[in-house]
């Protein structure tokens, strides 16, 4: 059984040293297993570093080097496909979009539960509560009686946002967390207790990597690769309480647990693995050879065009090498603030000649496109800047740790962005685009939320300096076009749709939001013969977004025809919610008030409240639920709303 946490530093457990809370749940498995006291990751990210815990290789071995617009490439082998061959039935629980069965981390398992919660919350719909998952661990246990099983239980651990947090509330808010998960791993402890399956199983657990809580000025992880990020706790209690109690001091790291677990369950090696067994040290006379552990981070480098960071550790020492090089000692400096490199300059050549038997390849895989829905998940997770594509890694000058509050700012942003908090956000973007004008990515963002936020004038102005950093940049053509004709600047609205509308290489959604706009444009202009050719041209780009029946219903409710109109408007709009598109124009809103003026009042509410959780700064949303609620007499609902 592995169990991995996520974003779970060593030093916060009390097994570690720490002393900020309890965890009797690890307390008792360490008392029974062996404390590996230096386990490091490979690469401060959730996905990487689980592929690599779970193929025993390095990230640059596997090609998944970032956790956005990467994948388990074809022919990889994850140790459940190794186990299975050996007779095992697999199961994996995850807990985080990051882990879902698209990035291929579901290969080889008999089962692959990555069911996450259904909110309209969009934090809580990215990561299922750590119980839930051990309850579904719990289930298939039972359903696989006796067979040999192999089950990785994914838990989600400590993550921002930290948005507004104090230095003290965000520590409290990680031990808190960390609490949580601890009540449950001894849930599962005393579940394999009571089923008689504790003793008999051999049972790791391991943090996927680390989190800098304000350490070298990073407060989540990602971008830099010092202790905080990489330093992780390690478990593993072996079958029959073999070497209980014993604490390991070597460094160890992530790719020498599939070989560990290979050597538990007498299954043999295949020859690419990068990691060795460690089961001669949960022997008390067992000992292995000391080696380099390597980690990277090619965050800076893939999402804002910095340089790439490499690492290495004995346990003692960590040098790294990116666009200027650092030594640290960990004995007599903890937290690595006093950096070797120029006064031990002697020291340096080893770990230099060390690094050259890690060698990646020469061509870098490239980011996949992932879509904005889906781009807007990753924010959340923090992952945040644009994809970048530079000519090569080595030309790369920016040292991350040099620009740690550029991402600091950024992830602040998105995380107030999430939480709905418009105006902090566009207040964060609107100073980070100061601080650094020419990242199209944060022109982007400030735009789209000064959208959202009904700031039309910020929003076009945010746009037009995207369209100069990037002229070819459709989706910023069509969110000034939107913005302008918010501000009913139909001339220049209807030139930037056209641009895209006119683009041969724009792809068919690109081509239906072009002409969707022109038909708005031209319902604005009260040209409804235009309108509805735009809308026929957005429907073939487009066959399943019911523009045509939009433009009708929008001319019949404006002459008044409220029945005719619902009768165009609401199965338009029943088709937009099935499908995970971006919403149609106003027509909920348009639905809402037809609705209203035939008295159906009770679904004219419930479709702008849902519009309010859309849009939380909707005037038009909130003005027509007041007069659902004075028309029901509900006053003081009414007067409370108006005063909001």
């Amino acid at each position: 059984m592995l169990i991995s946490i996520d974003s779970l530093r060593a030093d916060h457990l009390p097994a570690y040293g720490g002393e900020g809370v309890k965890t009797p749940g690890i307390d008792r498995l360490s008392a029974d297993g062996v404390v590996f006291e230096r386990a490091f990751s490979h690469i401060p990210q959730t996905l990487p570093a689980t592929v690599s815990l779970l193929t025993g290789r390095l990230p640059f071995d596997t090609g998944v080097r970032d956790g956005v617009g990467f994948t388990v490439p074809e022919g990889e082998r994850l140790l459940p496909e190794m186990l299975r061959d050996r007779g095992y039935s697999t199961a994996a629980v995850v807990s985080s979009f990051l882990l879902r069965k698209e990035t291929g981390i579901n290969q080889g398992f008999n089962l692959f539960d990555a069911n996450l919660p259904v909110t309209d919350d969009r934090v809580s719909a990215l990561r299922r509560d750590p119980l839930d998952a051990e309850r579904v661990a719990e289930h298939w246990l039972d359903s696989v009686g006796g067979q040999r099983t192999f089950l990785f239980l994914h838990l989600d651990g400590p993550h921002p946002p930290y948005a507004k947090a104090t230095s003290s509330d965000q520590l409290s808010s990680y031990d808190g967390t960390i609490a949580s998960i601890d009540e449950v791993v001894d849930r599962l402890v005393r579940y394999l207790k009571t089923h008689q399956l504790y003793d008999q199983s051999a049972i790791i657990l391991v943090g996927s990597h680390g989190e800098g809580l304000g350490d070298h000025g990073e407060s989540a992880h990602g971008l830099l690769t010092y202790d905080e990020a990489l330093r992780v706790p390690l478990i593993i209690k072996p079958p029959a309480g073999e070497g209980a109690g014993r604490r390991v001091k070597i460094a160890v790291q992530q790719a020498d647990l599939v070989p560990t677990i290979l050597n538990l369950a007498k299954a043999p090696f295949p020859g690419n693995l990068r990691g060795r067994s460690l089961t001669p040290l949960l022997d008390r006379d067992g000992i292995i050879a000391n080696q380099l552990i390597y980690s990277e981070s090619l965050y800076g480098f893939y999402h804002f065009g910095w340089g790439g960071l490499t690492s290495l550790t004995d346990g003692r020492y960590r040098y790294i090498r990116g666009p200027k090089e650092e030594l640290y000692d960990h004995d007599t400096d903890p937290g690595e603030l006093r950096n070797l490199a120029d006064s031990r300059p002697e020291m340096l050549a080893p770990f230099r000649a060390a690094l050259k038997n890690f060698t990646p390849p020469a061509t870098l895989r490239r980011m996949a496109v992932v879509s904005p829905e889906d781009r807007e998940r990753y924010e959340i997770f923090g992952y945040v800047g644009a994809r970048s594509e530079p000519s090569a890694l080595s030309a790369q000058t920016v040292n991350p740790i040099d620009k740690h509050d550029v991402v600091e700012r950024y992830r602040r942003a998105v995380n107030l962005l999430a939480t709905d908090d418009l105006k902090g956000a566009i207040d964060q973007f609107k100073t980070l685009s100061a601080q650094e004008s020419a990242m199209r990515d944060v022109w982007m963002l400030l735009a789209t939320t000064a959208a959202r936020a009904d700031r039309a004038e910020v929003a076009v102005d945010a746009y037009q300096h995207a369209i100069s950093l990037e002229p070819a940049n459709p989706d910023a053509y069509l969110g000034a076009a939107a913005a302008l004709l918010h501000l009913r600047k139909l001339d220049d609205a209807a030139m930037r749709a056209q641009y895209v509308a006119d683009d041969s290489e724009a792809d068919a959604m690109l081509q239906a939001e072009s002409h969707e706009l022109l038909a708005q444009i031209a319902l604005a202009r009260r040209n409804i013969e235009l309108a509805r050719a735009e809308a026929m041209l957005a429907e073939e780009a487009d066959p399943d977004r019911p523009v045509s029946a939009y433009v009708d219903g929008r001319n019949a409710f404006e002459h008044r025809h409220y029945a005719e109109a619902l009768e165009l408007l609401e199965p338009a709009l029943e088709q937009i919610d099935k499908t995970p598109r971006r919403p149609l124009a106003d027509l909920r809103l348009l639905t809402a008030e037809a609705l209203v003026h035939v008295d159906r009042l009770s679904e004219a509410e419930y479709l702008f409240l849902e519009e309010l959780k859309r849009s939380p700064v909707s005037e038009r949303a909130r003005a027509g639920l007041v007069s659902v609620y004075k028309a029901t007499g509900r006053t003081t609902e009414a007067a409370a709303l108006s005063q909001h």
